[in-house]
């Protein structure tokens, strides 16, 4: 629970921080490279941390990941400290570390729930994890706010130390779970594989169009590599003993469909989520504390289905209506979220991410529970993991692809609205070095111009959210009820694998 709060209070802060920090290192056409770098690092080792946690013992592997991320943390708030003159390149590289060490915290808190507690179970736990979700939800981006109003934005990162540091401390003291004695060899071809892969193609998607035209030669390079590296990886996972994205799990009909719903629920949720703030700030006018307060409805709306579909399951063992339903109202925010416009009140934004929390809440847990579910008990790890890697990579997509369209689609709005001989209408700087305090100086044309710019390009995000939104309640629809593992099933399916205890760690 208290790595659950680690991951998640990061995101919550920093989302909040981000149009301050974007704006004093680089600009806003840097916004989606720094949340990129983060969750390609997610994205990229999940499914490690997975296979280590399976091989290695979850808790020594899951306090490893807590010691990278904080490493992580307290680089990417000294970024830019000695050399301002590439603080934002610090701050990405930095970021894709602490990327690197945030993939093991929710697989590694996922895997141990696992461990400790059956799925037929599990729904009860779940009111535990949305409690824990939510003070983060609710208290990350007041606390980003508060820190970006009122002290330096890096005590965003620093703030991760003391919370890391009790983590830490009471795993060490408190966690006990078994170590058993296994043969062990890590696929680091594989992963090196899917690292590579997998980032080539997330830059096609932040470059295309942009810095370089679709049909350029580095565009189609990079597609090349990914597609090959990729297919390369898949053909190797069959062959490798210990793969770190064992296909036969894809096998299972359930565990296939959750994949597709994370992958687009990442891709339409994270993709999308990143620039709210930023509308808040600049459009709505909100202070970065208020900004947070003004995300409270969907984080409100997240934590109270989530504790309804966990004790509704936990009580009938009933699941498949859930994803379903938040498949359909996930669908239905993002709808809404494209009227978003500079005339929007905040009452009716607000409203709009009640829905969208709602949406968010059905799916999460539940997708998650459906996943361990279906795969075998020594699979546990792995499966967690591959489930969390798959909702990576498509918020990975979608935070690279939202970046490009948003600065395009700022840049051709004020463009088209720049009158004659303008000069830019008394703009001094370019958009990408735009940051919400610079709004109240402009002059008031030029001042319209860029928020009417800001609005246009969040509410065309939704647009792209909103395809990929619709196709999560039709892969929900093909879910099977399969019956909910208890303690007896637990036990019974794990005696043609049980292996000796040496240990316990």
């Amino acid at each position: 629970m208290l790595a659950i709060l680690l991951a998640m209070l990061d995101n919550m802060i920093v989302g909040t921080a981000m149009p301050r920090i974007v704006g004093e290192l680089g600009g806003l056409d840097k916004l989606s490279w720094v949340v990129t770098a983060y969750v390609l690092g997610t994205t990229i080792s999940t499914p490690i941390w997975g296979k280590l946690g399976d091989l290695y013992g979850r808790k020594t592997i899951f306090m490893v990941s807590i010691v990278i991320f904080l490493i992580g943390s307290a680089l990417s708030g000294a970024a830019g400290e000695i050399d301002p003159g590439s603080g934002m390149t610090q701050l990405i590289a930095f970021r894709a570390l602490q990327g690197l060490g945030g993939g093991g915290l929710m697989v590694g808190a996922m895997a141990i729930i696992g461990d400790l507690v059956p799925p037929r179970e599990r729904g009860k736990y779940q009111g535990m994890m949305a409690a824990i979700m939510g003070i983060a939800m609710i208290g990350g981006p007041l606390i980003g706010g508060f820190i970006t109003d009122h002290a330096d934005w890096r005590w965003a990162f620093y703030i991760n130390l003391p919370i890391g540091g009790v983590a830490l401390l009471v795993l060490a003291s408190t966690l006990h779970l078994p170590k058993y004695r296994t043969e062990h060899r890590i696929d680091w071809i594989g992963a090196a594989l899917l690292s590579v892969g997998v980032t080539a193609l997330v830059l096609i998607t932040t470059w295309g169009g942009s810095k370089y035209a679709w049909g350029s030669k580095e565009i189609i390079g990079l597609a090349i590599v990914g597609v090959v590296l990729l297919a390369v990886f898949l053909w190797t996972q069959t062959r490798v003993a210990e793969p770190i994205l064992p296909l036969g799990i894809f096998r299972n009909r359930n565990f296939s469909l959750v994949s597709i719903i994370g992958f687009m629920v990442g891709f339409a949720m994270f993709g999308a989520i990143s620039f709210l703030p930023l509308y808040m700030q600049t459009v709505q006018g909100a202070s970065a504390t208020n900004s947070g307060l003004l995300l409270l409805p969907m984080m409100l709306g997240m934590m109270v289905t989530s504790v309804f579909a966990g004790r509704t399951i936990t009580k009938t063992g009933k699941y498949r209506a859930f994803p379903i339903v938040g498949g359909v109202v996930l669908a239905v925010s993002m709808y809404l979220l494209t009227r978003l416009d500079v005339d929007t009140s905040r009452t009716e934004s607000s409203i709009y991410m009640v829905l969208l929390g709602v949406g968010m809440g059905f799916l999460m847990q539940t997708t998650m529970l459906i996943a361990q579910n279906s795969v075998d008990r020594k699979d546990l790890g792995v499966s967690s993991s591959t489930a969390t890697f798959v909702r990576s990579i498509g918020g990975s997509f979608g935070v690279s692809l939202f970046g490009a369209v948003f600065v395009n689609r700022l840049k051709d709005d004020i463009a088209a609205h720049v009158p004659a001989g303008a000069a830019g209408g008394g703009m001094n700087f370019s958009v990408g070095e735009l940051q919400p305090t610079q709004l109240d100086k402009l002059p008031a044309a030029a001042k319209e111009l860029v928020v009417h710019g800001i609005a246009f390009a969040t509410s065309g995000l939704f647009w792209w959210a909103l395809g990929f939104a619709i196709l999560v309640p039709v892969a929900a629809w093909f879910i099977k009820e399969v019956p909910l593992r208890g303690h007896e099933a637990e036990g019974a399916e794990g005696e043609s694998d049980v292996r000796p205890l040496v240990a316990v760690d």
